[in-house]
């Protein structure tokens, strides 16, 4: 293999998308970064596109025109029709002899992992969990937000902080911190001062995801219902968890728990020791770590395996990406 068949390892998420090019001995011929993969919003032709430009920039620093396998791990590829869909669209860029495409979860807990073994939640923007072991077996959930029975990650945790802080100022819920700290954040004088800044547009909705920290800081400072939401997030990531390892037959094995995304790598001291309790209690076995690594690797980790990487490719990556 060698030089000659390396991986082309994606990891294309909603904001951004990071490519390295590997050989079989973890060797990195190349790196780049772009912008991020949103079929959804965009159309498919459209983020293939956009994904071209970083695949292209890598491979062209490579000195390569393709590659002998493409491991892929794409943001909204949540069910295995989109997972085949998308793999088509990357076989007909001529860029890999064969191609595997895979939610990007499945990147975070690859990186995560010396074999691949074990279950990995992820609290970003949303929420998410897989599983997998090395017979191929996997676990996972559509993960597609309440529709699919979901709770929590970023966008969800300031949500919630805003129902509470809106109905505590009105007088409808009780009274919590959240309804001074969250209109603070932006320099407003009340909740009723932000709905209407939202609403209007004089702050971006895309910028909710800032009070997600306001709310983990108000919770550190004893505020009863930001406490609660937090511990409700703990509750819900060892519940994806439990499930995933139990659908795998792991839960009575040592098995490792990634904990990623950046609700997670801001490793909050409550959410954190409340998901270590809970799966002490409901998963002994389990053993929970944040992975900070870059998804990438994971990705790069699952080509490898598809290749067949050779004696000492796995600790020259992970040294690469600095694990």
């Amino acid at each position: 293999m060698g030089l000659t068949a390396p991986v082309l390892a994606i990891d294309a998420g909603n904001s951004k998308t990071d490519v390295a090019i590997v050989t079989a001995d973890g060797e990195v011929l190349a790196t780049a970064r772009g912008a991020g993969f949103r079929p959804p919003a965009v159309g498919l032709d459209t983020a293939m596109n956009t994904l071209a430009d970083t695949v292209t920039q890598a491979l062209t620093t490579a000195g390569l025109t393709s590659v002998t396998h493409v491991s892929a791990c794409l943001a909204n590829a949540d069910f295995p029709v989109e997972e085949d869909q998308l793999a088509t669209a990357l076989q007909a860029r001529a860029w890999g002899t064969t191609v595997t495409v895979r939610n990007d979860t499945f990147a975070i807990l690859r990186a995560g992992v010396t074999e691949p073994r074990g279950v990995a939640v992820v609290c970003g923007a949303g929420i998410n969990c897989v599983g997998m072991r090395p017979d191929g077996r996997t676990a996972r959930f559509p993960a597609l937000g309440r529709v699919s029975g979901d709770w929590g990650g970023g966008w969800g945790l300031s949500e919630e902080a805003m129902w509470h802080a809106s109905r505590a100022e009105d007088g409808r819920g009780p009274a919590t911190a959240l309804s001074r700290t969250l209109p603070a954040h932006f320099g407003l004088p009340s909740m009723y001062a932000l709905i209407e800044a939202l609403h209007l547009g004089q702050v971006a909705q895309s910028r909710r995801h800032e009070l997600t920290p306001v709310l983990f800081t108000t919770a550190a400072d004893g505020d009863t219902i930001a406490r609660m939401i937090v511990d409700r997030q703990a509750e819900e990531v060892v519940s994806m968890a439990v499930v995933a390892l139990t659908r795998l037959d792991l839960v009575d094995e040592p098995t490792p728990v990634l904990l990623g995304g950046g609700v997670m790598a801001a490793e909050h001291p409550q959410l954190n020791t409340m998901i270590q309790n809970l799966l002490a209690d409901q998963a002994p076995k389990a053993i929970p770590q944040v992975v900070t690594a870059s998804p990438v690797l994971g990705a790069a980790l699952l080509g490898l395996d598809r290749v067949g990487a050779r004696e000492g490719a796995q600790g020259r990556l992970r040294a690469h990406f600095g694990v």
